[in-house]
């Protein structure tokens, strides 16, 4: 289960937790944190490194955890994985291989909004190359 923190994906994460106690399955959740948006020379860039991913290292922590909590408070087992990739979508397909999931739910978009009609560009990605079942959480 892919998580922003957004409140669409805490939606997705009720269904997600809910699925996964009804099969006596465990919870991936992961976070795909985008690398440093500018490469620059200096201690300025190395300083504006470091507060971005200690930035979103903390967001993503936030994200897992509160993912985390609804996964115990149903009892359903669960691991958290903050992952860095240029493309999230790659990433997320990538944790689930890697994991050896059965099953991607993810929301339909996430904090950003919906980039395409129906759902958000990640879900939409998800969608056409995941190589495994994909659930999407409407929002």
């Amino acid at each position: 289960m892919p998580t922003d923190g957004s409140e669409l994906a805490s939606a997705a994460a009720t269904t997600a937790v809910q699925l996964a106690k009804s099969q006596g399955a465990q919870v991936v959740g992961v976070y795909v944190i985008d690398p440093f948006p500018y490469i620059g020379i200096g201690d300025a860039a190395a300083a504006g490194l470091q507060a971005y991913l200690a930035e979103a290292k903390a967001a993503a922590g936030q994200a897992l955890d509160a993912l985390a909590a609804v996964c115990k408070a149903d009892g359903v087992p669960f691991a958290g994985d903050t992952i860095e990739r240029n493309v999230v979508y790659e990433g997320i397909i990538e944790t689930a291989q890697a994991e050896g999931c059965d099953l991607i739910v993810m929301a339909s978009h996430g904090r950003q909004g919906v980039k395409a009609l129906i759902l958000g560009s990640v879900a939409q990605k998800v969608l056409t190359y995941a190589k495994m079942p994909v659930l999407i959480v409407k929002g």
